[in-house]
């Protein structure tokens, strides 16, 4: 096995040298007459003939441990251990004198896959060199699932309980939880594991930052806290690239610098310079799964479409400055500064005039710290390693901050008259504290200066000495007579700080903080804005941020009500609040935004491009926007997000607003997600998009509600059940909760409830599998707490007098109570929500109900006064069984249907909701004294007869509902009813 192991170690792929070769060997002496089966680089092999057998496993792990550990000893450097029978290979890293498995892989002699395997062991022995980092190098080599990934988190991760207590990393760990709090909301917890996995990945990017400018990251002359803290860019002149973070712990701690040489060697093996895309969102969108970054809203923008966005939004690449005040990883960035580059190489720039004009006029800001870091890692690989070691380079510092664009909390509390207020104290992010006089924020490259002047100042002072004289620094800051006092103050304040050991992280935290106030003055405003902005849920936002949101949003009209507010999120208000702050008049601006921004209610006043604040919000008046042709990518595909997305486009304006003149439809399959332009552009189409509806609603919008929202399902529904030899009783029906398979935690996992209630609490429900075009299918049956009079709950004296009601409701009441969410609804609340369950009481004789979802419309008439409507139906009631006839001829017909579906939601494949969207089709109330309208009845009724004769399969609603319409397409009903509801929509289409 040794031998067999060495053969594959010298054989394989592996890019060994000749060193690496040499380097190989098989019975190392390990001290106590013991041998290390093989070793090689900083591993060690122990092999086994069969891990499986008895305590072979057990046994040999101890074993390795002893290895591994004495070699760490030796050596002082980081060394993994490998247990194998050839069959099994299992990866361990030492914690305190036990090993720790980090990674395993099993591999199958029936479908083996050999490079299964060394990807994995060269993942272990970082043995390559020049690796191409495309996409799919970086997810195998470096991804969640690779061995080396597995590896380097480990270590992290142990590394981090063991200092998790010191001062300076407890700072730094509360101030990206805030940032973090303010960028993804409540659905950002703050886990350690993130905390780790983001340390992890910034130390990458510092790395490779070093790579790309042409330093030697494995350089045993460059030191952990020189590669984490930036002082070689320094040393270079180039600024604004690595900084002391957030992030820079480990270079700090006991036993950190062995992890950074080792992260630095791994990297080392690929060939950074040779990158033509934004290689920093690959190796984010490697390392966090893509579970975490949905329930984060981390979209990250394919290549292709922020090349075009670029492209088409940036036309003087030379005069124009363009910001992208959501940056991420730098996506957007990159393909700014290489269409910048392209066109100063066009001209015959020299490198000097080329590099001080991009880092003028393409500038990024984000308040994710770590996506700050990679994006300024992305700004340098766009720049070129070749334009970077150039001899005629000039100093120079990439402009990409980390800020908050939103600018939240900053009339009242971040921003006074007199100061930039920044927090120490652990409270909230806008506490008083550390302040900084306005004057100063005007100069940007001034301020930054100031601030690590001070921050260098009160690091360099021994604790406990007296506070330094800042005369000198004034002088040469030029600083005003009246702002000394307020910094002297300030400076003594970093100088407590750094004596507690929470130091030099306020000089980054404050530079960066004061970003957005310099770029919102009105001579620093930019001529072009792109990117992607958050998609934040308003049920995610945290309370305070909630509440400015709807000021915010109802200054500006964009507030679209409670009944909608967790549909509403922050991307339209982020525009808007940015194109204010930030764009100049008449500048453009291009934004992916999610699809229902074209359509949806809750993007109305978004879409009218009047988004003044009203003298509110700290924007100035008349912040309007006139909207271009926007981009409808929801074609596309694959899909590139979990929600269907979109481009608005526009320019500021500070006449009335005005809404997009139309829609382009683009379309087209994509080879691969984050394909590059040149691939994805033959791909694509792009089409002008017919209008859905004229503006017009029809008059039925108010008469139609939504069903109750019958959920949980089982506490609700029930399906009979036997009576047993005693019977149910007088008046009353044994029944039991109906489960179903599409039933969701916690309530799968919980007990069915079941007794004898009285009859009139037992009820037909109509959910939206029971309705078919045309045809009401038997009704599903319900306990509804309505005693014919007013409903019912569990605290209620009246609800004894139903003795078999009152045992199932209080059992039900009780399970809600235990199991339900953080809402404070109760389970008649729930049902209830907005009175849609009361408001069904008493029921008319004819009711029309439609489907809320779907691809087809499926509409039929109720005439059981009795039944209850879901809130996966819509329902309103008619004065006659004609006007009944007439509503449903319209809702099923495809004429309507063509009409509404572009108004719909969509989810990855196919439109989702109609919702009331169907109203914004302007058709007319029904006319009894109507010719035509009396026809489309006659029809109806034709069609219910048809309806009503197809033996419908006992399969899904889905194949029932295609069934009927196959019938009523035979019959030739169908078409006549759709030439009749055409000609009456005639003018909308």
């Amino acid at each position: 096995m040794q031998s067999d192991l060495h053969m594959l170690l010298t054989q394989a792929p592996l890019q060994l040298d000749d060193q690496d070769l040499q380097e190989i060997v098989l019975e190392s002496p390990a001290g106590q007459r013991r041998r290390i089966d093989v070793e090689v680089g900083f591993c060690v092999f122990e092999v086994k003939r069969d891990l499986r057998t008895g305590n072979v496993r057990e046994d040999a792990v101890v074993q390795l441990a002893g290895y591994v550990s004495s070699r760490r000893e030796q050596t002082g450097q980081r060394y993994v251990g490998v247990l194998t029978d050839g069959a099994e290979w299992h990866l361990y890293h030492l914690v305190g004198e036990s090993l720790e498995l980090v990674s395993s892989l099993h591999t199958d002699v029936r479908n083996f896959e050999p490079d299964t395997l060394f990807v994995w062991l060269e993942g272990v022995l970082a043995t390559g060199e020049k690796i191409t980092p495309t996409a799919r190098e970086i997810e195998q080599r470096l991804g969640a699932g690779s061995a080396a990934h597995a590896l380097e988190f480990a270590e992290l991760r142990a590394l981090y309980e063991r200092h998790r207590d010191d001062p300076g990393l407890v700072l730094k760990r509360k101030l990206w939880t805030k940032l973090l709090t303010t960028a993804l909301g409540t659905n950002f917890r703050g886990e350690d594991d993130l905390f780790v996995e983001h340390t992890l990945l910034v130390a990458m990017a510092e790395i490779i930052g070093h790579a790309v400018v042409g330093l030697d990251p494995t350089d045993q002359s460059i030191t952990p806290v020189t590669l984490l803290s930036g002082r070689l860019f320094a040393s270079h002149e180039i600024g604004g690239v690595i900084e002391s973070d957030f992030f820079d712990w480990p270079a700090e701690v006991a036993g950190g610098e062995p992890f950074v040489r080792g992260l630095a060697r791994r990297l080392a093996r690929f060939a950074w310079a040779h990158v033509e895309t934004d290689v920093m969102k690959v190796l984010y969108e490697s390392v966090i799964d893509a579970e975490q970054r949905h329930s984060l809203g981390e979209y990250y923008t394919p290549d292709w479409l922020a090349e075009i966005v670029v492209e088409e939004t940036v036309t003087d690449a030379l005069t124009e400055r363009v910001l992208d005040p959501s940056c991420g990883s730098g996506t957007f960035l990159f393909h700014a500064v290489r269409r910048y580059i392209a066109a100063g190489e066009a001209a015959g720039m020299g490198i000097g005039e080329m590099l001080t004009g991009v880092t003028s006029k393409v500038l990024g800001m984000d308040v994710h710290p770590v996506a700050v870091t990679l994006a300024r890692i992305t700004y340098l690989l766009a720049i070129g390693p070749e334009r970077l070691a150039h001899d005629d380079r000039p100093a120079f510092s990439v402009p990409v901050y980390l800020g908050d664009s939103m600018q939240w909390g900053q009339q009242n509390t971040l921003m006074n008259t007199d100061a930039l207020s920044v927090p120490t104290d652990g409270g909230q992010l806008f506490d008083d504290d550390l302040l900084f006089p306005h004057r100063l924020l005007h100069d940007a490259g001034r301020f930054d200066r100031l601030v690590a002047e001070l921050a260098d100042r009160a690091a360099a002072r021994a604790p406990g000495s007296p506070v330094p004289s800042l005369k000198a620094t004034f002088r040469l800051f030029a600083v005003h007579d009246d702002d000394q006092a307020m910094l002297t103050a300030t400076f003594a304040k970093m100088c407590e700080l750094h004596d507690t050991g929470r130091d030099h992280i306020w000089g980054y935290y404050i530079r960066n903080l004061a970003r957005p106030l310099s770029l919102a003055d009105s001579a620093n405003r930019v001529d072009v804005m792109v990117g992607n902005p958050p998609w934040l849920a308003y049920r995610y936002m945290p309370p305070q941020m909630k509440s400015e949101f709807r000021e915010m949003s109802t200054a500006r009209g964009f507030w679209a009500g409670a009944a909608v507010a967790t549909n509403q999120d922050l991307s339209a208000l982020f525009v808007a609040r940015a194109t204010e702050l930030y764009l100049r008049d008449a500048g453009r601006f291009a934004f992916v935004m999610p699809l229902a921004v074209l359509t949806r209610n809750q993007y109305a006043g978004f879409r009218s491009g009047r988004w003044s604040p009203g003298g509110t919000g700290g924007g100035a008046a008349n912040v309007n926007a006139a909207l271009d042709t926007a981009w409808d990518l929801h074609a596309v595909k694959p899909a590139f997000f979990p929600v269907p997305a979109s481009v608005i486009r526009g320019h500021r304006t500070t006449e009335h607003g005005s809404t997009a003149p139309g829609t382009e439809n683009w379309a087209g399959r994509i080879s691969r997600r984050n394909a590059p332009l040149p691939i994805a552009r033959p791909a694509l189409t792009r089409a002008a998009a017919t209008t859905a509806a004229s503006g017009e609603r029809s008059p039925y919008a108010a008469r139609f509600t939504q069903g109750a929202i019958l959920v949980p399902r089982f506490l609700v529904l029930v399906e009979p059940k036997s009576t047993g030899p005693f019977g149910a009783g007088a008046g009353r029906r044994m029944v039991g909760s109906r489960r179903s398979s599409n039933e969701k935690k916690p309530w799968k996992d919980l007990p069915a409830l079941s007794g004898a209630v009285e009859k009139q609490f037992v009820r037909p429900i109509h959910l939206g599998d029971t309705i078919l075009p045309f045809r009401e299918q038997e009704p599903f049956l319900g306990v509804i707490p309505w005693d014919g009079r007013q409903l019912l709950q569990g605290s209620d004296d009246t609800i004894d007098l139903y003795p078999g009601f009152a045992d199932w409701w209080r059992a039900a009441e009780n399970t809600w109570n235990t199991y339900r969410s953080t809402d404070k609804l109760s389970l008649l609340d729930q049902l209830d929500y907005r009175r849609k369950l009361r408001a069904q009481f008493p029921a008319g004789e004819h009711r029309v109900v439609y489907t809320k979802g779907g691809m087809y419309l499926a509409a039929a008439r109720v005439s059981d006064p009795s039944a209850v409507i879901d809130h996966k139906l819509y329902w309103a009631a008619t004065s006659s069984i004609d006007e009944a006839r007439y509503l449903t001829a319209i809702l099923n017909s495809p004429a309507l249907l063509e009409l509404v579906r572009p108004l719909q939601g969509r989810g990855e494949h196919n439109p989702r909701d109609f919702d009331k969207y169907v109203f914004q089709i302007p058709f007319p109330l029904y006319d009894a004294d109507n010719n035509h309208h009396q026809r489309i009845v006659d029809l109806a009724a034709s069609a219910e007869t048809v309806a009503a004769a197809v033996e419908v399969p006992n399969t899904s609603f889905q194949t029932q509902r295609r069934a009927v319409r196959r019938a009523l397409e035979d019959d030739g009903v169908a078409a006549s009813i759709d030439g009749e509801i055409a000609a009456l929509l005639g003018p909308t289409g």
